[in-house]
């Protein structure tokens, strides 16, 4: 018999969850007829199909009830004509589920604001029910599905790594983890009793030929096939199965599809840019990228390493804003809460660190300050005065600074300790973005202004006197967070570990999301019933 109750009972919930629907949301009436003739309609079929596929886009079918519509829709079909309260709940539920699944698909699952505080990025604005009225007049939900889904060259490349890693999780590879490693690390050439199955694992994952036969022991093309793995997971690429190696070569393709499905979720955040050139950090991998935007088509004439804030206590924010200006020869204020927690104290215990570092100290009114004494600490402390450090070779912002204001007052900039850019995991910080090619990144700013050429930046970083630029063309920033990327069309996956904890909060959140939408259908049923 076909739940005619459970239809109802979907209605009701899906109404009385809209509060994250966008305003003007399909009613409950026949605005969309889904049944014909007392039968559910084509376009009534592919809804369900579309529903039930929802998994394909990192979306969880159970969450739109697609299971009870589709057995709804097919017993209809079979069983008598529908009356017409039954007509009005399963039209009702339809159009409310695939709403529900448009909204997801275009704007996400949760609102970002309510997972990280601080998160800010300009709003998307489709009209969704507009969108699927079209879509039902032109007798084609596809349409709508396409204006839903984000158009990111990074979503559509992570689709079907979505799909090989789920095939995975049925693979022998998989199960059970690799054995004990002979010794607190694994060096080529070493006998160890994984190898067939850490080969089988690599071919799996397409880090080895499909044909490839194990050895008999850790070396040759097997080593290759793990300095590729580790290479597409942000590890020294040495060959040395070390503990993080080991770690790695454990996690199940489930949390692998499971890291994929998160990075889709934040991509629905993030809106559409109108800029031809953006710069675009990627947090976990601490990488930056220019892309130059032409309709579709994207090109990424920019890349480098970055350093990010700490994971401990000064993770730098999600966000996009403008780049507005370049600050050549940068004084560094240094913020208030580093001079009372770190630049004072140490102050007090080395004196001479003032003018080691080339610092001076600006007072309330005005007044620069070029010694020190008790009463200026005192001073900087209580915050009656700042500390800020001179251009020159010791400055911590190097010899430039690229701004693009916002409210958590971060901006790129060089840094003197060039060192830390060879490192595996880059989070140094104190929040803002240490970048490690800055010619190369003033030279993309300020593209449309061809008398700054390489050598005219190099000149104005290095002459010492502190000078700032507004850029003729501002160009959008944005800060991301996505620890699983394809890198390039048609490319490798590349994962990223968590380092601020960012998926595990999402993945709460989500859960939260699908539990609320489960308690909230027993409740309406409860009450029917």
């Amino acid at each position: 018999m076909w739940p005619w109750r459970r239809t109802l009972v979907l209605a009701a919930c899906l109404f009385t969850l809209g509060w994250s629907l966008p305003s003007g949301a399909i009613a409950a009436d026949d605005s969309v007829a889904w049944i014909v003739q007392g039968r559910p309609s084509a376009l009534a079929q592919s809804a369900v199909q579309i529903l039930e596929q929802a998994g394909d886009e990192g979306l969880n079918p159970s969450d739109y009830d697609a299971a009870v519509l589709g057995h709804s829709v097919v017993a209809a079909t079979k069983g008598k004509l529908l009356t017409a309260e039954q007509q009005t709940a399963l039209n009702a539920a339809i159009s409310q589920s695939l709403l529900r699944y448009l909204h997801d698909l275009h704007y996400g699952r949760v609102d970002p604001r309510s997972v990280y505080a601080n998160f800010n990025v300009a709003p998307k604005t489709l009209n969704l029910p507009a969108t699927l009225n079209a879509a039902v007049a032109a007798g084609d939900l596809k349409q709508a599905v396409k204006a839903a889904t984000p158009a990111f060259p990074l979503y559509q490349a992570l689709k079907p790594w979505l799909a090989r890693y789920r095939a995975l999780e049925h693979n022998p590879a998989w199960v059970g983890n690799l054995p004990a490693l002979p010794a607190q690390k694994l060096e080529p050439g070493v006998p160890y009793a994984g190898v067939a199955l850490l080969t089988a694992r690599l071919v799996s994952l397409g880090d080895l030929p499909a044909d490839f036969v194990a050895p008999d022991r850790y070396q040759g093309p097997l080593v290759d096939g793990v300095k590729i793995f580790q290479k597409r997971h942000g590890l020294t690429e040495d060959g040395v199965i070390g503990k993080t190696t080991f770690e790695q070569l454990n996690v199940k393709p489930a949390a692998r599809v499971e890291q994929i499905a998160l990075t889709m979720e934040r991509l629905r955040w993030t809106p559409l840019m109108a800029d031809k050139r953006v710069l675009v950090v990627n947090l976990p991998e601490f990488e930056l990228r220019g892309l130059e935007i032409d309709g579709e088509a994207v090109q990424i004439p920019l890349k480098m390493n970055v350093i990010v804030g700490k994971a401990l206590n000064t993770r730098t924010p999600m966000f996009d804003e403008q780049m507005r200006a370049i600050e050549f020869s940068p004084y560094w204020n240094v913020p208030p809460s580093i001079t009372r927690a770190e630049t004072v104290p140490k102050l007090r215990r080395d004196p001479g660190y003032f003018d080691r570092q080339g610092f001076e100290i600006v007072t309330r009114s005005g007044e620069v300050v070029t010694h020190l004494d008790e009463t200026h600490l005192a001073a900087l402390q209580n915050g009656q005065a700042r500390i800020r450090q001179r251009p020159g070779a010791q400055n911590a912002l190097g010899d430039i600074k690229f701004i693009f204001p916002n409210n958590d007052n971060i901006y790129m900039h060089h840094t003197p300790s060039v060192g830390l850019f060879q490192r595996d995991r880059r989070d140094f910080s104190h929040g803002c973005i240490r970048v490690e090619a800055p010619v190369e990144l003033a030279q993309f700013v300020l593209k449309d202004e061809p008398e700054w050429t390489a050598e005219k930046i190099r000149e104005a970083m290095e002459n010492g006197t502190s000078k700032t630029i507004r850029l003729k063309t501002p160009v959008m920033v944005v800060i991301a967070y996505a620890t699983a990327i394809v890198k390039q069309r048609g490319g490798t996956i590349y994962f990223y570990a968590d380092i601020y904890g960012h998926d595990r909060q999402l993945r709460a959140a989500l859960s939260q999301y699908s539990q609320r939408l489960q308690a909230q259908a027993s409740h309406q049923s409860g009450n029917i019933l």
